[in-house]
């Protein structure tokens, strides 16, 4: 097992409402009247209330190149990294120094040198750290950054692994692209990052060493690709950067294997929907969470702390999840120890879903005490 010991999520500048972002991209896509009345449209239904962008509203229209927006995304993608690894590891109570291992993953800019070099000089991390930079894993790639590290720590229990995801999608901008593909996602996707600091099993903070009075174990993993739907969900490469491919099937794709999916994980554990108290799922959409919750015979309630942060910060693509696990963590710490007889079960399920199709499904055990 490994030890989730805290989340460091990010954003940048201030919450622009979804209207004026609206209206402040609506002429950069489109002149047609029409047209401008669909992204209206498509933006209110959205789910999304505001979202925080990389660059002041106004300097959108100076994006006229992959290069000058990867630019941008290196500048500002860089610092918001430094801000949420030093969030996370300040909970965590670790110094940079201890870390022994960087995954760093992004799908919305690239560098060489990559970011997670940057932030070996940036954060004082050594420079014998160990590091693995990810880009094409998608909104799956904040679930599968933790299940990879997890992997890491089976084979070296000792060891500090720090996960950094940042996604700036406001660079993505695809100016005069009109297509219904795009104005969704215009309006759903905003700019964040997050960092997560984990631990293998026989660290001092790790599972061998006791309870989990604080941090959350990862129990298990489960990667699923589902074969001929790369259609639905990812990037074309254009002269002028990255073209959104966002299919209206998407959301069919994963309620056909998603049920079936959580249940073969859980059953290794001989566990079953009902001994799942906390579900942690990628704020990817309205139809996406709808899609979860029914799949799985979810109530709303156990979706909420997925739609307040895509209402607050839209999809944060591999950000999103976590993002959303630190929210439910931050819930469950405020909210204290149940009285007796009152405790949820203490198991979780972590998932998000990404190009491929794919999905990725991690098995949680929360501190707290255990029902029943």
């Amino acid at each position: 097992m490994s030890r989730l010991l805290a989340v460091g999520p990010a954003l940048p500048g201030l919450a622009h409402p979804q209207s004026e972002i609206t209206e402040t991209i609506g002429p950069l896509l489109t002149r047609a009247p029409g047209t401008r009345a669909v992204l209206r449209r498509l933006h209110g239904a959205s789910g999304v209330r505001t979202r925080h962008t990389a660059l002041d509203l106004d300097e959108y229209a100076g994006l006229t190149s992959f290069g000058v927006a990867n630019d941008h995304f290196i500048r500002v993608g860089t610092d918001l990294a430094e801000e949420a690894c030093r969030t996370a590891l300040d909970a965590a109570g670790v110094a940079p120094g201890e870390v022994d291992f960087l995954l760093f993953t992004s799908v919305t800019g690239i560098a060489a040198p990559s970011i997670d070099a940057q932030l070996v000089t940036r954060l004082g991390l050594r420079t014998d750290v160990k590091r693995l930079p990810s880009f094409g894993l998608g909104c799956v790639a904040g679930a599968a950054g933790i299940a990879r590290v997890h992997d890491y720590l089976a084979g070296h229990p000792q060891d500090v692994a720090l996960l950094v995801s940042v996604e700036l999608c406001s660079l993505t901008l695809q100016q005069g692209d009109d297509s219904v593909a795009n104005l969704v996602a215009t309006g759903l996707f905003g700019d964040g990052a997050a960092a997560v600091v984990m631990v293998g099993d026989t660290h001092p903070a790790g599972p061998a060493h006791g309870a989990a009075t604080r941090g959350v174990e990862v129990l298990d993993t489960r990667s699923r690709l589902y074969p001929e739907t790369a259609e639905h969900l990812g990037w074309s490469i254009r002269d002028s950067g990255f073209g959104i491919v966002l299919s209206a099937g998407l959301p069919e794709v994963i309620a056909a294997h998603l049920a079936g999916d959580v249940k073969s994980l859980l059953a290794e554990h001989d566990l079953a929907a009902e001994d799942v108290g906390t579900w942690v799922v990628h704020a990817g959409g309205p139809r996406i969470l709808d899609v979860v919750r029914d799949s799985l015979g979810l109530d709303e309630a156990e979706l909420r702390f997925s739609r307040e942060s895509l209402a607050a910060v839209g999809n944060l693509s591999s950000s999103s999840v976590l993002h959303v696990l630190a929210a439910t963590l931050a819930a469950r710490e405020a909210a204290g120890s149940p009285p007796p007889g009152h405790a949820r079960p203490r198991h979780g399920v972590l998932m998000a879903f990404g190009p491929g199709v794919s999905a990725e499904l991690v098995l949680l055990r929360l501190p707290g005490p255990q029902e029943g």
